[in-house]
């Protein structure tokens, strides 16, 4: 698989990504320095669906709530196993079917920027787990300091496309010990979470967050996330901020305990809709003749 390679002219920040893997992104670096959690790196991903770096989670972001969804007037019933879809511990289906997917076809590159995208329309299987046919369209560009990521999609199909995907960075500060990052938060509405990870309907408002990680753990969902709103993670003298520029109104904040080096990182998720929301509605869609533009960045 080829790794595409992109430099910041300005900076010693460098990124790497895997257009035949699913278009994941496997390194943000600063000087050699590492800025993505690797977790059990590449080739896990490739096999099994283990995520790393910065992975594309699509059509849908998180888990459903049950193997049958009906959005936008049509019923679909997913196989765990079949289709690219993949089940949680609970038998869930989590993360979209699009894992390490090799479909993708790159449009454009240079030596900061690349771009691929993905013909849902081309490929029966992906049909068959998410029918609505599109093009989704993720340009990456690495300038002044910053990752962004702009994914477009594209209706191709007389059908709107609902908008429920989302990204995984997961980052890191590998010199800082975790007790000392502190992670930082805008104003946001926490939705409140059943035992398998499901959003319950109850919500309480959450004020601006900044804290030492210390000994906690975070695996939680937000909503009302304003476009522009910035999280960040920052010690010994680094910061990484991920900026929410458009179209992610959701996100679930994940940082995992243990003694195991894959689980040092914190992640802030874009999202453009919350958990479940295929099945429970409250997303957006990507309309024929009406493209559906979201983007975040990643500044460090």
């Amino acid at each position: 698989m080829r790794v595409v390679t992109l430099r910041d002219q300005a900076s010693a920040l460098a990124a790497q990504f895997v257009p035949e893997a699913g278009m994941i992104g496997t390194s943000l670096s600063d000087a050699g320095v590492e800025l993505l959690g690797q977790r059990r790196g590449l080739d896990a991903y490739v096999t099994a669906g283990k995520t790393m770096g910065i992975p594309i989670l699509y059509p849908w972001a998180n888990r459903l709530g049950a193997n049958t969804y009906t959005a936008e007037g049509v019923t679909t019933t997913l196989t765990p196993g079949e289709n690219g879809v993949r089940a949680d511990p609970n038998g869930l289906p989590i993360h979209g079917v699009v894992a390490a997917y090799p479909g993708w076809r790159v449009t454009a590159e240079s030596a900061d920027e690349l771009v691929a995208e993905l013909d849902f329309a081309a490929d029966p299987q992906l049909l068959a787990s998410f029918p609505y046919p599109h093009l989704v369209t993720v340009a990456v560009r690495l300038a002044e300091r910053t990752l962004t990521v702009r994914t477009t999609v594209t209706a191709t199909g007389a059908r709107a496309v609902p908008l429920c995907f989302g990204f995984h960075p997961y980052l890191q500060l590998p010199d800082v010990p975790r007790a000392e990052w502190v992670i930082e938060a805008p104003p946001l509405r926490h939705l409140l979470l059943d035992d398998v990870g499901l959003p319950t309907g109850e919500s309480e408002p959450q004020p601006a967050l900044s804290e030492f990680l210390g000994d906690k753990a975070f695996d939680d969902a937000y909503d009302e996330v304003p476009d522009g709103a910035v999280f960040a993670v920052s010690g010994g003298g680094r910061r990484i901020e991920v900026h929410f520029e458009r179209g992610y109104p959701a996100t679930q904040i994940f940082a995992p305990t243990g003694d195991d080096p894959a689980t040092r990182i914190v992640c802030f998720e874009p999202m453009t809709a919350p958990t479940d929301a295929l099945r429970r509605g409250g997303y957006r869609c990507a309309r024929p003749g009406e493209p559906a533009v979201s983007q975040f960045a990643i500044h460090a």
